[in-house]
């Protein structure tokens, strides 16, 4: 019951954040996320709420990273297993570990996708003043992959841009 409250608190306080960034003027403002240990960056404007993983109604005959269908404030939204459809890891029979600390990041609705993203972790916030922008590498990478960013830590993020990824084919296509 604690971890709910304290989960709940979490959530407020992230929530009150994500709004006084997106009112206040920065350059770049991100949400960080993490995937099977990788961390990735996510722009402000594009992510929707965030909500506990619920109850996902499987959907046959889709693409094993799609996890199935989810009601978040009482709209049916699509859930893709963020980690599977980058290939990451084996989709969501993920270990329960996984499972009971993963969270669902809705999609803005401005994009007009019914899509929530499965993460294993939020990080919270990051600003572009808080990075360094890593030199491309060359390799051929996806529409929606946009630059790679370096924390004090020395970690590495890649930035996703959701609106590109709402409109990638191989998104789109979740039948089997």
């Amino acid at each position: 019951m604690a971890n709910r409250e304290a989960l709940r608190e979490l959530q407020s306080r992230l929530a009150q954040r994500l709004q006084a960034a997106r009112t206040e003027a920065r350059s770049v403002a991100w949400l960080a996320v993490e995937c099977a240990g990788q961390g990735l960056l996510v722009a402000l404007p594009a992510a929707g709420e965030i909500f506990p993983l619920g109850t996902l109604l499987p959907v046959p005959h889709t693409q094993p990273w799609f996890a199935g269908v989810a009601n978040l404030r009482g709209g049916l939204h699509g859930v893709v297993d963020l980690a599977g459809f980058l290939g990451m890891r084996p989709t969501l029979s993920a270990p329960d570990a996984v499972r009971e600390h993963a969270q669902l990041l809705a999609l803005n609705a401005n994009l007009g996708s019914h899509c929530a993203l499965l993460i294993e972790k939020l990080a919270g916030l990051r600003s572009a003043e808080q990075m360094t922008a890593e030199p491309a590498d060359g390799s051929l990478r996806p529409a929606f992959a946009g630059g790679r960013w370096r924390d004090a830590e020395g970690r590495v993020w890649q930035e996703l841009d959701l609106q590109a990824l709402a409109q990638d084919e191989q998104f789109l296509g979740i039948a089997a």
